[in-house]
């Protein structure tokens, strides 16, 4: 169906002060007015009504450039960046994928949306909390304890603890994103923070139903610069025929005696933590216990081994995985065992995003059929059901190619709270604070005036001390990883 008709293109091509938005709410307009028990009322009445509304331009009162998206925006200001959350304990087993998500995700259940955007929320916690700073004696670790990771983040409410943090290393050559810290004398010369392990609170359980078990997984920090190094073979996994991605495997499970905080791989301190917190809750407690694994890019793929290996070890336990613009990362034997071992997952990927197409961007699931027949075992494939987001569905965003951007977390969520479905337009009533989609990247229109890449430590984490010398400033001692607290509480079986 034509939104618009020849008289109508006509005249929105000839108002200057037109922008994408107003467009889009046209539109949203004329579909209201196409629809069948609409067809009966003065239609040149509410065409003129609609226009009005669309067309009633806000401008600025020295430059008279228009203002319509800026204003739109200022006026959600003083309203809440979170939806209502609701009771979803009658309900969560089809919000986790019991059913593999048939007929909720597209329209998209609202309260799928908003479990969505909570995990999606905790691994971008993984990115926040990270530091990046090269000149760093830290770089590489969480900026924050354990105990303030959710406040200072802004994520207390929703409910969860932080019971451990995840350290990480790899015996592959290491890309641009996992080299050291230039200080000579660093908190740790081979291992990078990884995320977390969480476990929802009393108030939070009875709202979901369960208690519920989530590892959040961190991606790269630059995730245009490593995707090379990781095509390189795969590797057996398990004892049947499925295989994964080489250097995906070598992250979550490579280890040495010779450093401070992998003694142990990623694998084993995930697998040694929600295995206490199982026996905690499940055994010792009696309640219903899940595990929902979640991560981004990089970190998609970690949260698909590891929700392979708790399945393989909890063979009783529902095991959701929500990922974010996560790459291939085995064969069609690895899918095929994950389904067998009834794992759920649910893939949420960027249409504009190429980091979903790869490994394999040629020989993938597609040549499935070309895999049976010639017994090769190195296709690549995707696992689990798909909900696809595009781009261009956002009147807040930027055309043109953007890779970094098309692939940013924060777009990814973004996106997620303005989708109802494929065949509709972005919804007016998306909550999540448009401003985050900049954080690091340059995707917003320019008529919103936020900065890009503005999420950074005020003057990039320098001080001015009682000298007025600028400086590094030490950190809170509570903040400095601390090996020997881990050594000693993993020991004592302490919550960390």
């Amino acid at each position: 169906m034509a939104l618009f008709t020849a008289s109508q293109n006509h005249f929105l091509a000839h108002e200057p002060g037109l922008n994408r938005f107003r467009v889009v709410r046209a539109q949203q307009h004329m579909l209201l007015l196409d629809h069948p028990k609409t067809k009966t009322a003065n239609r040149a009445t509410r065409l003129a009504e609609s226009l009005s509304h669309v067309l009633n331009l806000h401008l600025h009162p020295t430059s008279h450039k228009p203002l319509d998206l800026l204003s739109v925006h200022e006026e959600k200001h003083s309203t809440p960046t979170m939806s209502p959350r609701e009771n979803i304990s009658e309900k969560w087993r089809e919000i986790q994928g019991f059913s593999d998500w048939e007929e909720i995700l597209d329209p998209l259940d609202p309260w799928l949306r908003r479990e969505i955007v909570k995990y999606g929320e905790f691994a971008q916690a993984t990115y926040d909390a990270f530091d990046y700073d090269s000149f760093s004696e830290y770089c590489g670790s969480c900026r924050y304890n354990r105990s303030k990771l959710f406040e200072r983040l802004g994520l207390d409410k929703n409910g969860y603890t932080v019971t451990r943090y995840i350290y990480a290393m790899s015996h592959v050559e290491l890309p641009h994103w996992l080299e050291r810290s230039h200080v000579a004398d660093t908190w740790s010369k081979d291992s990078n923070w990884m995320g977390f392990v969480g476990v929802s609170d009393d108030e939070e359980t009875r709202r979901v139903g369960r208690r519920d078990i989530v590892v959040a997984w961190r991606g790269t920090v630059a995730p245009c610069e490593w995707y090379e190094d990781f095509q390189r073979k795969l590797d057996p996994i398990g004892h049947g025929d499925a295989k994964v991605e080489h250097g995906f495997q070598s992250i979550y499970r490579s280890k040495s005696e010779a450093t401070r905080y992998n003694k142990s791989s990623a694998s084993e301190q995930v697998m040694k933590e929600v295995t206490r917190l199982v026996k905690f809750y499940k055994e010792e407690k009696g309640e219903e216990v899940s595990i929902t694994i979640t991560g981004h890019s990089l970190g998609g793929a970690l949260a698909l081994l590891n929700a392979y290996e708790a399945a393989t070890t909890f063979l009783d336990l529902p095991i959701s995985v929500i990922s974010f613009g996560a790459p291939r990362v085995g064969n069609i034997a690895f899918k095929e065992e994950l389904h067998q071992m009834g794992v759920k997952l649910l893939r949420v990927v960027v249409k504009q995003d190429w980091v979903p197409k790869m490994p394999g961007l040629l020989f993938n699931e597609r040549l499935k059929m070309f895999d049976e027949l010639t017994g090769l075992e190195w296709v690549y494939t995707h696992v689990g059901a798909e909900l696809e987001l595009d781009v261009h569905s956002s009147p807040y965003l930027k055309g043109g190619l953007n890779l970094v951007g098309f692939h940013s977390l924060e777009t990814y969520l973004h996106l997620i709270d303005g989708y109802l479905s494929s065949e509709t337009l972005f919804r007016s009533e998306a909550r999540r604070d448009v401003a985050l989609v900049n954080k690091s990247c340059d995707m917003l229109v320019d008529e919103l005036r936020i900065p890009h890449s503005w999420y950074q430590l005020a003057n990039k984490g320098l001080v001015c001390n009682a000298h007025g010398r600028w400086v590094k400033p030490e950190r809170d001692p509570d903040d400095i990883p601390s090996h020997a607290c881990q050594v000693y509480n993993d020991h004592l079986g302490i919550v960390m």
